[in-house]
């Protein structure tokens, strides 16, 4: 009897320990599921652990796929950065050779001779025409010997018959219808006549000459030979000192049977006034109205200003 008491003792005490021991590991077990913050309680007393969730220890993240951007570079150099999709960046060094939005050609209304392509202003010279003054710019020597000394200076003499007077240059008004060399115009009068001068054509209208250019016409000293059949009735007459000579607007004529022919200017001729389009120069102590190549001395006749054709030549 007593050993059976011994045994009913020892094996509750081996149940006793066997308990303690399952509700030990079943705690630590429920610590380490639920990361330290314990379980999830639900109603009616059950206890739900969180999945863990195991990564291994190589895995990386994700790739996360940007679309391709542009943005200038912050060198302040025209650099470029360009990232593509996949998240590496590419220096582009001209941003021109991409994206030049200045590579078209835009054309300034506002004025017609400019354009503008790309960074460059390139003017355009379509229009412009080159003007030999010396067509009729050159002076014709006088018969009638000078009395007065020539003024010399910088190596060349400046003669003249009348004393200098100066007195502004002032441009005369010729009319609506006249214009200096060089005034551009698109389209002429049904009056201009053609005239055909050593085979190239001019365009002649009141008084006025004109020579093509691209899209018009532009204002050009007279030819040297041209011949016409009518000048301007405001044409002045003028004494060479051999012959008379019809002075318009810058440009001399001589009588040729019934037409009219463009000469030169003749050394010592005074005329009133002069035109739009020359300068005053100064050589020396003198001033001197320059129109094209021919020097023009300012002078006074009976109380009247006026200029004298000026003979210029090279002091030798």
């Amino acid at each position: 009897m007593k050993n059976i008491n011994k045994k009913i003792r020892k094996a509750a005490t081996i149940c006793l320990v066997g308990s303690f021991f399952l509700v030990s590991i079943d705690s630590i077990a429920q610590r380490r599921a639920g990361g330290g913050g314990g379980g999830v309680h639900r109603a009616g007393g059950g206890t739900q652990t969180r999945p863990s969730i195991n990564r291994s220890a190589n895995q990386s993240r994700p790739t996360v796929n940007r679309p391709a951007a542009t943005r200038p570079g912050s060198n302040g150099s025209g650099t470029r950065v360009t990232r593509p999709a996949n998240g590496s960046t590419t220096n582009i060094n001209n941003r021109n050779s991409i994206n030049n939005r200045n590579s078209g050609s835009i054309r300034n209304s506002g004025n017609r001779n400019t354009n503008i392509s790309g960074n460059t202003i390139n003017v355009d010279r379509s229009r412009d025409i080159t003007i030999n003054n010396n067509r009729n710019t050159v002076v014709r020597r006088n018969t009638v010997v000078y009395a007065r000394p020539p003024y010399v200076y910088g190596g060349y003499r400046y003669h003249a018959y009348n004393p200098y007077y100066f007195h502004p240059y002032t441009p005369f008004y010729y009319g609506p219808v006249w214009h200096p060399w060089g005034f551009f115009v698109a389209a002429l009068a049904v009056t201009a006549i053609v005239v055909s001068v050593e085979s190239t054509q001019y365009h002649y209208d009141q008084g006025v000459w004109y020579a093509p250019s691209n899209g018009g016409y532009t204002a050009v000293p007279a030819p040297v030979g041209g011949t016409v059949n009518n000048i301007p009735s405001g044409a002045q007459t003028v004494n060479t000192g051999t012959v008379n000579n019809y002075y318009y607007g810058g440009t001399y004529y001589e009588k040729d049977g019934s037409t009219y022919k463009v000469v030169p200017p003749t050394a010592g001729t005074i005329v009133d006034n002069l035109p739009e389009g020359g300068k005053e120069v100064t050589i020396g102590n003198v001033k001197y109205v320059k129109f094209g190549e021919t020097y023009y001395q300012p002078i006074q006749v009976d109380g009247k200003n006026k200029y004298e054709v000026v003979l210029v030549e090279e002091d030798k």
